[in-house]
């Protein structure tokens, strides 16, 4: 075999090899285009996500609203008990000296009530929507004394009234800017149904616990 028959050989292979490593190259491209995904399949995705994300995040907050309840009437109870005890035996106005800060004093290590000191006085907010507060105070020149909730949600309702309605006198429910309704008081039989009708939606409704 001459020389330029091997020549010519050793050419046929490089060519048959260039083509086969050419056509290996453009597989591995075509391969890596078909993997990405485009941009209208991307937007669906996310428009899903987004969707999903709408309609769950509404749902889970009113879920860990609703089993805050219980712990935060808890506290309330723990506040009414310790309070009635240490009122002023034999006064007609036992409680003409309480207010908020008495609430935050013994709250203010809850994992449930939240206390912030703003000064001459303190906050403390209860968690059941918003940032709601828990106000108390006097009422009937301190013959009983009052705890009133603001911003509540309607998922802590009537859950709220219902586990507090066995140790309070009266309890009134009504909504920012509406009317309130008695719901419990010494004429008034307590009725869960009756209470969650006047329950609006969002964190707008404001429940009054009275108790002597």
């Amino acid at each position: 075999m001459t020389t330029f028959h091997i020549a010519r050989q050793q050419g046929g292979a490089v060519a048959s090899l260039r083509r086969i490593t050419g056509a290996g190259t453009d597989k591995k491209h075509s391969m890596q285009r078909q993997s990405g995904f485009s941009l209208i399949e991307v937007s669906i995705v996310t428009a899903i996500i987004l969707l999903l994300a709408i309609i769950a995040i509404p749902a889970v907050g009113a879920y860990v609203v609703e089993n805050k309840v219980p712990r935060v009437g808890e506290e309330l109870a723990r506040f009414v008990l310790q309070t009635q005890v240490n009122a002023q035996p034999g006064s007609s106005a036992p409680y003409s000296n309480i207010h908020t800060d008495s609430l935050a004093s013994m709250v203010k290590d809850s994992t449930v009530l939240s206390v912030r000191d703003t000064g001459s006085s303190s906050t403390v907010q209860h968690g059941l929507g918003g940032s709601g507060t828990v106000t108390v105070s006097a009422h009937d020149s301190g013959a009983s004394f009052s705890m009133t909730l603001d911003k509540v949600s309607q998922a802590a309702c009537p859950a709220l009234a219902s586990v507090r309605q066995r140790i309070v006198d009266t309890i009134t429910i009504g909504a920012e800017g509406g009317s309130s309704t008695v719901v419990k008081s010494d004429v008034i039989e307590y009725n869960a149904l009756q209470a969650k009708s006047h329950c609006a939606k969002g964190n707008i409704n404001t429940f009054v616990l009275t108790t002597s």
